[in-house]
């Protein structure tokens, strides 16, 4: 298992985490043993949106001794009601559902107190500026929460989140269909199959912009909805017409900038072992190029997915980084430092690009590459 870390926060988490899927409607005895198979895995890294009481008591005995292993992503404002899960915006339910997760999970702290479920701008300001980012403040200065998040499905919204410099962390749904489809406050809009009918042509800008800003911010990008709930694995029921696998899926999440790491949703040990079976997976298992060059109707021509095809440049440029870092520059309109310096820790660069054509060739969605060189080149200087 590889770590990464979780942006500006510093913590070292598994690329391959876990949603809360599995301890669902399960006994202690199950959720003992699908924690301890995901700490023998190497996932130390847990999304935990629901409120359920029985999968929060659950889960708190689970790593009950150990709890220092686990990095916790717990959402704000999710109160279980009716034996059903309900997002709130009542400052005293708010609080008192927080409270109910310590106190289930038998912990002082979470690591990343996760601001549930964002995707209309009229509830982003309620929210940002009343009485529930309050509270996540204060939190923080209690050390009740080391960090604060938010998840959300639009990128507009999650645009103004990361740029209010208020949280560290941004779950957010990814995944290739998703990312061409424009900005909605619906997140119905996402798996509406009359929204893929029409061609669709490369990934939607403000979803581009916002991975890239987050990137520059230093913001994390943990991922949900890498399977859109599983429709993208099965031809009949993939938007795209086409079915990807669980490999290709996780891999097309974690080449997006920012991206740290992905909340594989897994209902069985199983599941969960398949999509940790990604750390071992050889490049042609995890390559999603073959699956986007060829969708029907829509297109990613002339768009790096960073996907990797143009490899190997016989000078020995990294040239998906290369247009990484390019495009992060393109997109603010100067040079971070943080990318100035991530570009000058390339081995090769882009001055020595010998215009030999072999990654264009190579390339399954025509892009330019010669051309993206040299404006490397003019950006970077060599």
């Amino acid at each position: 298992m590889k770590s990464r870390v979780l942006g500006r926060t510093g913590l070292k988490v598994s690329e391959i985490a876990l949603g809360c899927e599995g301890f669902v409607d399960k006994s202690q005895e199950d959720v003992n043993s699908f924690v301890k198979r995901a700490e023998e895995l190497g996932i130390n890294f847990i999304d935990l949106y629901s409120p359920n009481p029985d999968l929060r008591s659950h889960l708190g005995e689970a790593i009950k001794g150990h709890r220092e292993k686990w990095i916790i992503e717990g959402h704000i404002s999710t109160v279980w009601k009716d034996n059903q899960y309900l997002r709130t915006r009542k400052i005293d339910e708010v609080k008192a559902g927080f409270e109910d997760m310590l106190e289930r999970l038998q912990t002082d702290y979470i690591d990343v107190g996760m601001i549930h479920y964002i995707d209309a701008k009229k509830d982003f300001e309620k929210v940002f500026n009343g009485e529930i980012m309050e509270y996540a403040l204060q939190l923080k200065k209690e050390g009740k929460i080391k960090y604060i998040g938010m998840s959300s499905h639009n990128p507009l919204v999650a645009l103004k989140a990361v740029e209010s410099g208020l949280i560290d962390v941004l779950l957010f749904s990814i995944n290739p269909c998703y990312d061409m489809l424009p900005a909605s406050e619906d997140v119905d809009d996402l798996w509406k199959d009359e929204n893929y009918e029409n061609p669709l042509t490369n990934i939607d800008p403000d979803r581009q912009a916002l991975y890239e800003t987050c990137e520059r911010k230093g913001v994390a990008i943990t991922v949900m909805k890498a399977f859109g709930g599983g429709d993208l694995l099965d031809e009949k029921l993939s938007p795209f017409g086409v079915a990807l696998t669980t490999h290709q899926c996780i891999h097309y999440c974690l080449t997006r900038p920012g991206v740290v790491s992905v909340m594989a949703g897994a209902h069985s040990i199983k599941e969960m072992e398949l999509s940790v079976s990604y750390c071992e997976a050889t490049q042609k298992e995890k390559d999603y190029a073959p699956v986007l060059s060829n969708v029907p109707k829509h297109s990613f021509i002339g768009n790096c997915v960073y996907c990797g095809h143009c490899a190997p440049c016989p000078k020995g440029i990294d040239i998906a980084n290369v247009h990484k870092f390019l495009d992060l520059c393109i997109a603010q309109g100067e040079i971070p430092e943080t990318v100035r310096e991530h570009y000058k820790a390339l081995q090769h660069h882009a001055s020595e690009c010998i215009e030999c054509s072999s990654c264009m060739r190579n390339c399954p969605f025509q892009v330019d590459v010669i051309s993206k060189m040299k404006k490397a080149v003019e950006i970077f200087g060599y």
